[in-house]
């Protein structure tokens, strides 16, 4: 419904704050708050290729010990007598094959064939056992609760020790290894309008930095203020160029101005972006796409390095956990496939990394009609830097009672949050020196000096 009187100062900052609060509005307006000058970004020369990361968040701990499965005759009964009920028959498996693991032969669950396809050329990796550690952690510590993540099996807390990879933290957010990353490099998109880190999935903790904050984007492009045209548009224009005296009343219309100007230069460069590829008909391809136009539209919107965020929720399984991973893994599957063919559509499958992250894995024993909150978990990467057809980490052992296994199936992860997610980020771009800025525990793991790539699944 237009406007068609002017508002008063009074009227607009008043309806403008509370519409602001509790929406995407305000977080999406806090964007692109630019380091002058970084050590990171000097590094970097300004014409370095176009880099991006687009982080897939599986909220509600995704059991991924049914996607993948041990598919040796030996660890495949071991696999059957710990999961019971829940168990994925062997004769449907996927089969794949790698090097590196104690046994060569696994399957991928049977409702990821495009998953299976894209791991045997060589596109696509899983890295197993990942999971949140302040240390290198045994059993003993576990039971003398020796330096553990705060809040474990916990989804609120583990949701965010995942996005942060500082789980000794408790209550307040130290922002996402996403967001310190862009606090790095966001010096090399000079002259973007729009923050480099864009969500498809509201706000988010992994790309809140010190200064880097998501840009929210919908479906179909970035959310513009409502009807704002006509004498609305006079009325904003004026209120917002006013010299306020007080300061957060100044900082307010500064930011929203902001907001404003980076919504229509997001959309006057995705506006005339199409991706022809084919889309399966789920939310989550909808997402993928309009990230995929968000990428096409790197020229016009001056990007070198950006982040990309999804959040699928739904995976908390206590109950019919076979039932709904038939339903919902069948559409990761499809829709990461769905990418990697527009971005070969765009030419830029080289320049971007997906990779995936959950609360945590679930426990190996059923309770009956599905399965618990446990701890290490398995994941995905997808890329054309990706050293594809391998399975990283330490592929643990299913049996209870082994070296990592703490009750119910619950296993200690093998790989951190932190070599993982470094891995990541020096692809990406940031240095050896500057990774204990992005992963504040690295050292307990490796020394980034030394060592570049401590699991190898990326070039």
């Amino acid at each position: 419904m237009k406007k068609d009187k002017l508002l008063s100062r009074r009227q607009f900052l008043g309806e403008a704050s509370c519409a602001a609060v509790g929406s995407t509005a305000l977080y999406s307006s806090l964007l692109n708050l630019r380091m002058t000058s970084t050590a990171a970004a000097a590094d970097l020369s300004p014409d370095d290729d176009y880099k991006a990361l687009v982080c897939l968040f599986l909220a509600g701990g995704n059991d991924s010990y049914n996607m993948l499965v041990p598919n040796n005759d030996s660890a495949y009964n071991e696999y059957q007598n710990t999961r019971d009920n829940i168990a994925i028959p062997k004769t449907d498996l996927l089969p794949i094959t790698s090097n590196g693991q104690p046994y060569s032969e696994f399957g991928v669950h049977p409702g990821m064939p495009e998953l299976q396809s894209l791991y045997n050329s060589n596109d696509l990796a899983f890295v197993a056992n990942v999971g949140t550690l302040v240390h290198p952690t045994t059993k003993s510590d576990y039971r003398n609760k020796q330096s553990l993540p705060s809040g474990l099996f916990s989804h609120s807390d583990q949701q965010v020790h995942w996005q942060t990879s500082v789980p000794q933290t408790k209550g307040s957010s130290p922002g996402g290894w996403g967001g310190r990353t862009a606090d790095l490099l966001m010096a090399m998109n000079e002259d973007s309008q729009v923050s480099m880190n864009i969500s498809l999935s509201g706000v988010n903790v992994f790309q809140v930095g010190n200064e880097a904050f998501a840009y929210v984007s919908g479906l179909d492009g970035g959310t513009e203020m409502v009807d704002y045209t006509d004498s609305f548009k006079v009325a904003v224009d004026g209120l917002l160029e006013e010299h306020y005296k007080n300061l957060f009343t100044r900082t307010f219309a500064k930011n929203t101005r902001r907001f404003i100007d980076s919504s229509i230069a997001f959309n006057v460069a995705i506006d005339p972006i199409e991706i022809f590829t084919p889309a399966p008909a789920t939310r989550l391809a909808r997402r993928f796409k309009m990230v995929a136009r968000t990428i096409a539209a790197r020229d016009a919107l001056n990007m070198k390095r950006q982040t990309f965020f999804i959040r699928v929720g739904g995976w908390d399984h206590h109950s019919e956990v076979n039932d709904a991973q038939g339903v919902m893994l069948p559409q990761i599957s499809q829709a990461i496939q769905y990418f990697k063919d527009a971005l070969q559509e765009i030419g830029m499958t080289d320049n971007v990394v997906t990779f995936t992250a959950s609360d945590f894995g679930r426990t190996l024993t059923s309770n009956g009609v599905g399965s618990d909150h446990a701890w290490g978990g398995n994941h995905v990467v997808m890329g054309g830097p990706v050293n594809g057809g391998r399975i990283y980490g330490q592929y643990p052992s299913l049996v209870l009672g082994s070296s990592l296994e703490v009750g119910r199936g619950r296993l200690i992860p093998t790989t951190s949050v932190d070599e993982y997610g470094s891995e990541i980020a020096k692809w990406f771009g940031v240095s050896s020196s500057e990774m204990d800025t992005v992963f504040p525990n690295i050292r307990n793991f490796y020394d980034p000096m030394l060592i570049t790539n401590p699991l190898g699944f990326l070039s």
